[in-house]
C-alpha cells in the first residue's frame, strides 16, 4: 500500500470500518469525511410525507423505501 501525502485521506475500507462504529452520519467523498447536519423542519416535514407516498405506490414491488437517516 502506499502513503498517501495528504493527510486527510481516509480509504474507502477505513471509512467503511469507521461508519459500522459511528453514532453520526459522514459523508464520504475523494478520501475525505464529511459530518451531515440534522434536517430541518421543512425537511422533516416533507420528508414522511414522500416515505408515505412512495411506501404505498411500492407496495408489492420488490423494492425498499427508507427514510434519510439509513446508513446504506
Amino acid at each position: 500500500m502506499i502513503a498517501s501525502l495528504d493527510p486527510r485521506y481516509i480509504s474507502p475500507r477505513d471509512y467503511l470500518g469507521g461508519e459500522k462504529q459511528s453514532f453520526i452520519r459522514y459523508e464520504y467523498r475523494n478520501g475525505e469525511t464529511y459530518s451531515m447536519s440534522g434536517g430541518r423542519d421543512a425537511h422533516e416535514t416533507i420528508a414522511p410525507n414522500l416515505f408515505l407516498l412512495l411506501k404505498t405506490q411500492l407496495r408489492g414491488a420488490d423494492c425498499r423505501v427508507y427514510i434519510s437517516g439509513m446508513k446504506v
